[in-house]
């Protein structure tokens, strides 16, 4: 039978050790004098213990990308320019009124050199094929000028070669072709021949990129608002703020130069 422990013979708890006149026993030091490690709070390791490394993805699952710096509110964005100031890499110079004559010359001159060479070639068939033939005046009376007209015109038809007749055709066909050869080019990269050599170019005034096919069609089209009021529209850029035509206006084009 046991009677408990014989040290605490009135059941009470036992104490902790005291220090030296009744002072509080001091928690264990680190070697040396250094202070114990302090215990990890709020599951964030301790000053002394040792560091945990972040957790891994397993293997197979796709990798976390880390996240960029975002910049404070108040700082500029990158890539952004100042309000009323072009977006960068934009030409800034708008293109002279003689520089876009040469280029318009200059593209006409390239499109219509072989169509004038056939339509003149055309019209040396032509002219030497009427000088051999003779009107047939036997069936007009005397004094019928409206028969005699008539009869010379029927001789001239009559004797316009085919080989003339393919000429102008064919010549007809090089302007069409070569027209939309032109539109495509400037609605591709802005740009011309003509206007390659002059260092101008077209683009969209609120994006600075080139129209596209559709859209130069639609600004050749209105060019032929430019030829109203006596051809006023093609004088407009002499004095616009912008150097715009009447066609560049409803497109929303400028022309800039790039040299």
């Amino acid at each position: 039978m046991s009677f408990g422990d014989p040290n605490n013979p009135y059941g009470q708890q036992p104490q902790a050790p005291q220090g030296p006149y009744g002072q509080q026993p001091q928690a264990p030091q680190g070697p040396y004098g250094q202070q114990p490690p302090v215990p990890p709070q709020q599951g964030q390791p301790g000053y002394g213990y040792p560091q945990q490394a972040p957790p891994q993805q397993p293997y197979g699952y796709p990798q976390q990308q880390a996240v960029p710096p975002q910049q404070g509110y108040g700082y500029p964005q990158q890539g952004a320019a100042p309000y009323g100031q072009p977006m960068p890499g934009m030409p800034t110079g708008y293109a002279s009124w003689g520089a876009r004559l040469g280029a318009f010359l200059l593209d006409g001159l390239i499109i219509a050199a072989v169509p004038i060479i056939l339509y003149i070639i055309a019209g040396v068939m032509t002219a030497s094929s009427i000088s051999s033939a003779s009107p047939d005046y036997s069936s007009c009376p005397s004094g019928d000028y409206t028969c005699i007209q008539n009869a010379a015109n029927d001789s001239a038809s009559s004797s316009t070669p085919a080989g003339a007749i393919i000429m102008i055709a064919l010549a007809w066909l090089i302007m069409v072709g070569g027209t939309f050869f032109l539109i495509a080019k400037e609605g591709s990269s802005g740009q011309t021949p003509g206007k390659k050599a002059l260092g101008v170019k077209v683009i969209k005034e609120t994006t600075g990129q080139p129209l596209g096919f559709g859209m130069t069609f639609v600004r050749y089209l209105c060019r032929y608002l430019n030829g109203l009021l006596c051809g006023i529209g093609w004088l407009w850029p002499l004095w616009d703020d912008k150097s715009q035509t009447f066609a560049d206006k409803l497109a929303g084009t400028v022309v800039v130069s790039i040299k």
